[in-house]
């Protein structure tokens, strides 16, 4: 467990106030300007409602094209996982994954190369010694800066983190988004990799939503029914354990949560601070996008959903937010691979909106206005009524 924490420690409440809502007046001109393009209204869709929210978010109209995103990947281990045997993979691999985005073979690494995105790895609290990375000093000092502890606590019998460990990892998740922020970075993705991370997100769901745990599991890695059925029952627990916590979000991520979710609202809350806009991919970053809206109502705002992910508890999470995924294609990896799937869309609202022409720039004709009906005329289509029928 690391004990040398050199980031500042921020609680939510540090955040609260500074969190501002996207421009409005500039929605209203995204939407102005949509109508003057030279295609029926409407035609594109989900685009033009993207267009719109790049524009507030962006406080421009028309939005610049979102060209240096980043995928940061939170990695930490759930004790859930090895104590109840909620996962078909062991926890081991979640480390031996660390290595393969470093070494850029994971499915994050080749869909961001085709986006043209960078991905940066950070552990969290995976549950090996760092030295079972080894690596060159510089690579494993970005990597485990801001480590917090060796795995999370198993939640259906024991507290995922202490209440001075969550608020080390929230505040790491802020320091990690002020770091590409200042970098650069014009769009956020909070990727994620944990064996066992999607029982604490189907457990924070449950309780937040108040959905019954067998509406919230999922099949995760691919587990079969008897490692669902041990899943339920760890979420069923975990939820029972974490109630006490449903009006301290924080004290919910200590309780049930761990230090890689902790992470990740820290992470998704400091962007809405900053007024970066941020993709939500899967059922990790959805749940902790539910957590941190909970702790400063309105962030959302600031936060596009880019899939539907097979997982009940994003769809829970999704809805409770009112955010509707731009895509659906039955994904459930995580890693941020969702997000950069509709990455390219989100560049295609923005081209759209500022590059095409209107109908008075490229001469041609808007529709033909409806004409109005002329009262003095009788409609002939009704019965005279000065005349018996």
């Amino acid at each position: 467990m690391s004990t040398s924490r050199d980031w500042a420690m921020i609680a939510p409440a540090d955040l609260v106030g500074r969190l501002t809502d996207p421009d409005e007046e500039f929605r209203k001109q995204a939407v102005s300007r949509q109508a003057m393009l030279t295609k029926p209204a409407g035609a594109l869709g989900r685009l033009e409602d993207v267009s719109v929210w790049l524009s507030g978010v962006q406080g421009q109209c028309p939005p610049s094209t979102p060209n240096d995103a980043r995928v940061v990947v939170f990695a930490g281990d759930h004790g859930v996982a090895r104590t109840s045997g909620t996962s078909a993979y062991p926890p081991e691999v979640t480390a031996q994954m660390v290595l393969n985005f470093l070494a850029g073979g994971a499915a994050v690494n080749v869909l961001a190369r085709a986006a043209g995105a960078s991905v940066r790895v950070v552990d969290i609290s995976v549950d090996v010694d760092p030295s079972f990375y080894g690596l060159p000093a510089d690579t494993m000092a970005a990597l485990t800066r801001y480590r917090v502890r060796r795995g999370s606590g198993s939640l259906d019998r024991e507290d995922a983190l202490t209440r001075e460990e969550a608020v080390a990892a929230f505040s790491a998740g802020v320091a990690i988004a002020d770091e590409e922020i200042d970098g650069g970075a014009d769009l956020l993705i909070a990727g994620d990799m944990g064996i066992g991370n999607t029982t604490p997100a189907a457990v924070l769901v449950g309780l937040i939503t108040k959905t019954d745990p067998s509406l919230v599991v999922g099949r995760g890695t691919g587990i079969d029914d008897t490692t669902w059925m041990r899943k339920c029952a760890a979420v069923r627990d975990g939820m029972r354990r974490g109630r006490p916590h449903v009006g301290d979000p924080l004290g919910l991520l200590a309780a049930v949560g761990g230090a890689d979710l902790a992470a990740i609202s820290g992470f998704l809350l400091e962007a809405a601070v900053r007024r970066v806009p941020v993709l939500l991919d899967g059922i990790v970053s959805s749940t902790c996008a539910l957590v941190a809206n909970r702790m400063a109502y309105g962030a959302s705002e600031w936060w596009l959903a880019s899939h539907r992910s097979t997982e009940p508890a994003a769809v829970a999470a999704l809805n409770y937010l009112s955010l509707v995924p731009l895509l659906d294609l039955g994904m459930r990896l995580g890693e941020g691979t969702g997000a950069l799937i509709a990455l390219p869309l989100v560049r295609a609202a923005a081209d759209t909106l500022r590059e095409m022409a209107t109908f008075e720039q490229a001469a041609v004709s808007d529709r033909v206005a409806e004409s109005e009906p002329d009262e003095s005329k009788p409609d002939e289509s009704k019965p005279d009524e000065s005349e018996p029928a």
